[in-house]
C-alpha cells in the first residue's frame, strides 16, 4: 500500500493521500553510507517530464520509510518499493524543475531505527523527447520467431506495438525485422527491415507505405544499417555479408562481423539507388549524417586478402585485427554528389576500433563506440561510449556514462540534452537502455535506466532491448496495416550507378 503526506511551505496544510499518517522517526541512527537501491537513482539528473523514478531499497527491514523533498514541498512513501503514481510525481518534479529532489531513506529493524545517507535526483527542465522505441529480442543467436518493435512514451509506463513479425510469420515461413529508423525524430517518416519470408524494406513517409527491395545486381545485398538524410528525401544505408562466430571458451559469447560492406544512398522520390563507396580493401558501415545533410560520417576498416583460403575464413581467423575508423564524406544535395572520404578519428593507429558515429543536433559533439576491435560491439565487454568534439578535435570517455560492462548503441534526443545507451552493465547478459544528461558543453551526467512501474521489472524480462531510438512522438499507423504492407510483394529499386 502506497502512503504518502504532503506538506506545503507556508500554508501549513498537511493533505493525507490515505487516513493513515506516516511519521519520519525522530530518533535514529545515522548510516554513513547511501542506500542501495534498484534500479540506481542515486545522485542522478532527470528531464522534467521522466515517468515516476521508481526503486526497491535493497535492505532487508521490518519497516521502510522514503521522504521526498523540494522546493515545493514534503512527500512521504511507506513500504520497500518506492513507487508513484503519476500525479504525485508529476507534482515533485514540477515543484523541483531546475533544483533538486532530496531523499532520505529509513529503515527500522526491532525497535531501531537507521538513516541512510541522502541522496539527491537534479531535475532539468529539458524535456526528454516524449517517445523512444526499441526491438525487444530473447538472448539467443538464432531465435527470432516473436520479435517486435515497441514504442513507450517516457513520460508514463505506457508501452505499444509498432510492428511484430508474428503477423507475417508461420511455422514454416518466419520474418525477422531490424533496423528501425526515423527522419530526423519523426513518427511518421519511418523504416525497417524483414527478412526472409516477406523480405524487404518497408518504408513509411507520412501515410505513404511501400515495401522496397534495395537489392541490386550491382550491391552486394539490400540496405542494411539506415541513416535518414536530416530533410531530403533520401536513405544512406550500408550494405553488408554479416556472419557470426561462436567462442567455446571466451566469455564474449559470439563475434558479428562483415566479410563485405559498402554504402548506398536511396532516393526514395525516384525509387533510384545509387553507390556511395565500394573499395573491396575497405569495409564500411554504420552511416549517420551531420545534422545540417553536408556530411555523411561512417565506419571503416582497410583489410586485404592474405592467402589463397576463402575471405570469409580469413576475416574469421584473424577478427581481433580489423580495426574500424571513422571517416566522412561531404553530400551535394543539388548533385547528389559525395566528395572523397575524409579522416575524422583515426582508432586504427591507436589499436583500437571505432563504429557507431552520432552527432548532436547542434553538430558539436559526436558519440561513438570504441573497443578493441570488430564493428559490432553489443557482445564486447570493454566497449565504451566516447565523445568527439567537433570544433577542436579532442576525444574524451564518457566515463559518467561507461560501466564495466557493454555500452553499445546509442542515440541523442532531438533537443541534443539527452543520451540513450543500450548497456549490459546490470548482468552481462541483457541490454537494457540507460539516459544521461549532457550539458552544452558536452559533459554527461550519471546514467540512469529506463523507469519502469514495478521496480523489478528489468530483472525479471529475459529479452534485450535493441536499438533504442528517440521520436518526437507515437507511431500512429497500425501494426496490422504495416503487416499487411509487409505481405505485398516488394517494388524493386532501380540501380543509378556511383555518386
Amino acid at each position: 500500500m502506497r502512503i504518502y503526506i504532503k506538506l506545503i511551505f507556508g500554508l501549513a496544510l498537511i493533505s493525507l493521500m490515505t487516513a493513515c499518517e506516516v511519521k519520519v522517526p525522530q530518533q535514529y541512527e545515522k548510516v554513513q553510507n547511501k542506500p542501495s537501491i534498484y534500479p540506481d537513482y542515486t545522485d542522478v539528473t532527470i528531464p522534467c517530464n521522466i515517468a515516476p523514478m521508481n526503486f526497491r531499497i535493497e535492505w532487508e527491514a521490518d519497516e521502510y520509510i522514503t521522504q521526498f523533498t523540494t522546493p515545493g514541498g514534503v512527500w512521504t512513501i511507506k513500504g520497500q518499493n518506492v513507487c508513484h503514481d503519476i500525479n504525485t510525481w508529476r507534482t515533485i518534479t514540477e515543484s523541483a524543475i531546475n533544483n533538486q529532489i532530496d531523499i532520505e531513506i529509513y529503515v527500522r529493524n526491532g525497535k531501531s531505527w537507521q538513516r541512510f545517507t541522502p541522496f539527491t535526483m537534479w531535475v532539468k527542465s529539458d524535456s526528454i523527447d516524449s517517445y523512444l522505441s526499441y526491438r525487444l529480442i530473447a538472448p539467443s543467436y538464432v531465435a527470432y520467431e516473436n520479435l517486435v518493435i515497441c514504442q513507450r512514451n517516457l513520460s508514463d509506463f505506457e508501452e505499444s506495438i509498432i510492428f511484430s513479425n508474428m503477423l507475417t510469420s508461420n511455422e514454416k515461413d518466419g520474418q525477422c525485422i531490424n533496423c528501425h529508423s526515423y527522419q530526423n525524430y519523426n513518427p511518421n517518416r519511418m523504416q525497417f527491415h524483414g527478412r526472409q519470408a516477406h523480405g524487404g524494406t518497408l518504408i513509411n513517409y507520412d501515410g505513404n507505405i511501400q515495401k522496397i527491395n534495395l537489392k541490386t545486381d550491382s550491391t552486394i545485398s539490400a540496405g542494411v544499417y539506415p541513416a535518414w538524410h536530416p530533410t531530403a528525401k533520401f536513405i544512406a544505408y550500408s550494405t553488408n555479408l554479416t556472419g557470426q562466430s561462436f567462442h567455446t571458451r571466451d566469455l564474449q559469447k559470439v563475434e558479428v562481423q562483415d566479410t563485405q560492406s559498402d554504402l548506398i544512398l536511396y532516393d526514395l522520390e525516384n525509387n533510384r539507388v545509387y553507390t556511395v563507396a565500394q573499395d573491396s580493401a575497405e569495409m564500411e558501415c554504420f552511416p549517420w549524417w551531420s545534422p545540417d545533410g553536408k556530411y555523411l560520417y561512417y565506419c571503416s576498416a582497410h583489410y586485404e586478402k592474405k592467402d589463397t583460403t576463402t575471405l570469409e575464413y580469413e576475416l574469421i581467423r584473424n577478427y581481433k585485427n580489423i580495426k574500424y575508423s571513422l571517416y566522412r564524406k561531404s553530400f551535394d544535395i543539388q548533385t547528389l554528389k559525395f566528395g572523397p572520404r575524409e579522416m575524422v578519428f583515426d582508432a586504427a593507429s591507436m589499436d583500437k576500433s571505432a563504429t557507431l558515429p552520432r552527432i548532436s543536433p547542434d553538430g558539436k559533439f559526436l558519440v561513438f563506440t570504441m573497443g578493441e576491435f570488430g564493428v559490432f560491439h553489443i557482445w564486447h565487454k570493454d566497449a565504451d561510449l566516447y565523445m568527439l568534439d567537433l570544433q577542436t578535435g579532442n576525444v574524451k570517455p564518457l566515463t559518467e556514462m561507461n560501466s564495466a560492462d557493454v555500452e553499445s548503441y546509442h542515440s541523442w534526443s532531438s533537443n541534443g540534452r539527452w543520451m540513450v545507451v543500450s548497456s549490459r552493465r546490470n548482468d552481462g547478459n541483457f541490454t537494457r537502455p540507460f539516459f544521461a544528461f549532457i550539458d552544452s558543453s558536452g559533459m554527461p551526467r550519471k546514467a540512469f535506466e529506463l523507469p519502469q512501474k514495478n521496480p523489478e521489472h528489468h530483472r525479471n524480462m529475459l529479452r534485450s532491448y535493441n536499438i533504442p531510438e528517440f521520436m518526437k512522438g507515437k507511431v500512429t499507423v497500425s501494426a496490422q496495416t504495416l503487416a499487411k504492407n509487409m505481405k505485398k510483394e516488394a517494388r524493386k529499386a532501380i540501380y543509378s550507378g556511383r555518386k
